[in-house]
């Protein structure tokens, strides 16, 4: 099969590259290297086939998916911060990006294609865990660009016949996620402070919750997520572990495997940041098949030893 990832030089896109280019897939790669990095893939570098371009240029779009079977869509403005202070380019990028890639794939031929969606999207509403079918309440331009892709997947399957899915990662971590980035997840930041023994920030009282979900966790739901026959039809799915974990804890976590106690600076909370989160994973064991591998702890030292 051949499949194109977008923003696959990326944390998460190259570990759905990685998977497969392991099972002999043609994979192509379309990033424009603005956070994404041609190392991700250096190991791997002879099995896929890299384009420079970007989601808002409809035209690398076109060249990338010709003859494609099946589309990864990854590519975006990753960060809430980043779209609270820039509201006009998340627009761009992960909205109309979105739109540009289900335009190509449609022109194309492609069969299906899996959108890197958020759990930013279920907002602060009340009630835990989140459900798919729970009403969407965005906090920032970040949640609300992801969830109007959400809808532009239902809506290409319904008027055109486009397989699509729409993963809702929630707080992801793993090998590859650069730690020097501001806007980077929050373990990565912290697992290298702790390494270095310097302090790290806590937003807010440190009590705030999240679904820490391993990254090889989520490129496995994305390919089970591309295969299975019972999603297609625009589906909404949440993809993380079903668990929460406060930043205190984690950060308990982090100072056990360092050997040492790792204390942070407390700083106020951030505009957009949402406060708890933890997903109810029950369609995605029933529709994918999917269930997590790796426990915090084991994510924990697996990162560590990368």
């Amino acid at each position: 099969m051949k499949y194109v990832v977008t923003g696959g030089c990326g944390f998460i896109g190259s570990h759905i590259v990685e998977a497969l280019a392991g099972e002999g897939h043609a994979v192509t790669v379309l990033d424009n290297l603005s956070t994404g990095h041609e190392r991700n893939l250096a190991h791997i570098a002879g099995d896929v086939t890299f384009v420079r371009g970007d989601v808002r240029d409809p035209e690398a779009l076109d060249r990338s998916m010709a003859g494609a079977d099946g589309v990864f869509h990854e590519a975006a403005l990753v960060s809430v911060t980043a779209s609270v202070e820039r509201p006009r380019e998340n627009h761009d990028i992960n909205a109309t990006g979105t739109f540009n890639v289900l335009e190509a794939a449609r022109a194309a031929g492609v069969r299906r294609v899996v959108l890197a969606s958020t759990a930013a999207a279920y907002g602060n509403a009340p009630g835990l865990p989140k459900r798919e079918a729970m009403p969407p309440a965005p906090e920032s331009p970040y949640a609300v660009a992801k969830l109007a892709s959400e809808y532009y997947l239902r809506v290409f399957h319904g008027l055109y016949g486009l397989q699509t899915v729409s993963l809702r990662y929630f707080n992801v971590y793993g090998p590859r996620q650069d730690p020097s980035s501001m806007y980077s997840g929050v373990i990565s930041r912290f697992m290298d402070l702790a390494a270095r023994g310097q302090t790290p920030v806590v937003y807010g009282d440190g009590l705030q919750t999240r679904d820490f979900v391993f990254v090889k966790d989520v490129a496995r739901a994305n390919l089970l997520a591309m295969r299975s026959g019972r999603s297609g039809g625009g589906e909404v799915i949440n993809v993380a572990t079903g668990n929460r974990t406060n930043l205190l804890d984690l950060l308990a976590a982090l100072g056990r495997l360092h050997g040492r106690p790792v204390r942070p600076e407390f700083q106020p909370a951030r505009a957009g940041d949402v406060r708890d989160s933890c997903a109810d994973i029950t369609l995605a064991r029933s529709l994918l098949g999917y269930e997590p591998r790796f426990a915090l702890d084991e994510g924990l030292r697996a990162l560590a030893g990368a």
